[in-house]
Order: C-alpha cells, then sequence, then structure tokens
C-alpha cells in the first residue's frame, strides 16, 4: 500500500516518455518484422536493417498520405486507429512493467494500466494528425 504513491509516479513519468513515442509503436514492430523475416530468408544484418528502415518509413508515408488526401473522415480514423491500437497496447505494457510489483490489488493495477494505455493511444492519435496535417499543408 506504501508504494503506490512511488508507482503512480514511476506510471506518470514512463507516460511522459511513451506519451512521445507514441507514433512509433506501429513502425517499430513493422520494422522489426521485416527484418526478421528478411533474416530468416537468408540476408545479412544489414540487409535486415535497411529492409526494417525502408519498411518503416514506407508505413509512415502511407498513412501521412492517407492523412493528408484523404477527404472522408471515416477513412483518416481508421488510419488513425490502426497507429493507435499498437501504441495502446504499448502503453498499458509500459505501465504495467512499472507498478505490477508496488500495486497488489489486481483491480487498480488493470485500471492504472488500461487509463494509461487509452492515455498514450490518445496521444498517438492526437500526433499522427498532426504531424500529417503539418507535413502536407507546405
Amino acid at each position: 500500500m506504501t508504494l503506490i504513491l512511488p508507482a503512480i509516479a514511476l506510471t506518470i513519468a514512463f507516460c511522459a516518455l511513451a506519451y512521445g513515442l507514441a507514433i512509433y509503436a506501429l513502425p517499430f514492430s513493422v520494422g522489426l518484422t521485416a527484418a526478421q523475416y528478411t533474416w530468416a530468408a537468408g540476408a545479412g544484418i544489414v540487409m535486415s536493417g535497411f529492409a526494417a528502415i525502408a519498411a518503416a518509413l514506407l508505413l509512415l508515408a502511407v498513412v501521412i498520405a492517407v492523412l493528408g488526401f484523404a477527404k472522408n473522415s471515416i477513412v483518416r480514423l481508421i488510419a488513425l486507429a490502426v497507429f493507435a491500437v499498437p501504441a495502446v497496447v504499448a502503453g498499458y505494457a509500459v505501465v504495467h512493467g512499472v507498478a505490477k510489483h508496488a500495486i497488489d490489488s489486481t483491480i487498480a493495477l488493470n485500471l492504472l494500466c488500461g487509463s494509461a494505455g487509452l492515455f498514450i493511444g490518445g496521444a498517438a492519435i492526437v500526433s499522427l494528425n498532426a504531424l500529417g496535417e503539418s507535413v502536407l499543408s507546405r
């Protein structure tokens, strides 16, 4: 019970870190998958790294293009939701990793982790929407 306040403080600190990195959760996982696939196909480390970078940048470019050129708000919302789901999972996992040894109550732990995940997912939507508008508004 006495460790709940430090757990909340660490949760806020890790949420601030995850807030800045939230839009990169999906490109990172796509890049990692591309690197693993390229490595399994027999390519070396350098080629796997190039494949990972190319896949992540291509994904970002496609989503920014969809956000910039799509007039339908449902299409834009789907593109933002595709990025938000991995960010929600990453936010939940970050906070769960910090707080699981400090909070004994499973209900309190899940409420804290769930709210942090939703916060990080919302941050990813807002950040990606602002990035898409700023890149293509020039």
